[in-house]
């Protein structure tokens, strides 16, 4: 990849400043999108964990999610990471009293805190469901996320590619929303004897890419290596239309 990209992180809540350093380390430059000007000169946008409700309100005061809706209406790569993925889903449950705002662009059924609390954050295999060349691992380990009060995807459209997922217990504040969600599903989510259910934990729509965990966290770089490489598709695209 001969181009370096500016890649923008959404500096509401989160883990801006890592997922900044972490595009730095894959060869790109990375800046804070605080208000709608931020977004002039960025080729791709990452949109970190944090508190979605809290994420959205600010957002909207400051003119951030108009922009950003049409940043995705327009096809144009963007990556929600945690509560970044609720942000860009199509439809949300277990929200808050009053529901929330949503980008929406993603054909996805996410369960916000489907993990539980920050008490029950921890780092868990993730099953990955294609081969990627950009996320291939050379050694027997499995890939690993880290889960902190995560939302995982319950069901995706057609045209959404998922990515991985793991079977996983819902926290008990959920329980009672994934019910409904399995017993609507005909047959399509399955709950195991003990609780469990295979959730969808990453998916790719165009250029949306979402993960439920947070790749900034660790020392992985694929996913951000994955997210430029969509960027940079998307540029070549666009150069040669």
């Amino acid at each position: 990849m001969e181009k370096s990209y500016m890649i923008g992180v959404m500096a509401i809540q989160g883990a801006v400043e890592e997922h900044m350093n972490s595009v730095r380390a894959v060869g790109h430059r990375s800046k804070e999108i605080r208000v709608p000007e931020d977004m002039n000169d960025v080729d791709g946008i990452i949109l970190p964990g944090g508190e979605s409700t809290a994420m959205a309100i600010v957002g909207e005061k400051r003119g951030l999610f108009p922009e950003l809706k049409r940043w995705v209406a327009e096809g144009r790569p963007i990556w929600g990471t945690c509560a970044g993925m609720i942000l860009l889903s199509n439809h949300a449950v277990k929200q808050k009293e009053g529901g929330q705002a949503l980008l929406g662009g993603l054909d996805v059924q996410v369960c916000r805190n489907f993990f539980g609390s920050q008490l029950y954050s921890d780092a868990l295999d993730i099953k990955m469901e294609i081969e990627d060349a950009l996320l291939s691992n050379d050694s027997s380990d499995p890939i690993r996320g880290v889960f902190i009060r995560a939302p995982a995807i319950l069901t995706a459209g057609e045209g959404v590619e998922v990515i991985a997922s793991l079977e996983a217990k819902p926290h008990v504040s959920a329980t009672a929303e994934v019910l409904k969600v399995v017993a609507s599903s005909d047959g399509k989510i399955e709950m195991t004897a003990d609780g469990k259910v295979r959730v969808i934990v990453a998916v790719q729509q165009g250029n949306i890419l979402a993960t439920a965990f947070h790749p900034e966290l660790t020392p992985d770089l694929r996913w951000h290596q994955k997210f430029v490489a969509m960027v940079d598709s998307f540029k070549k695209q666009n150069e040669s239309a």
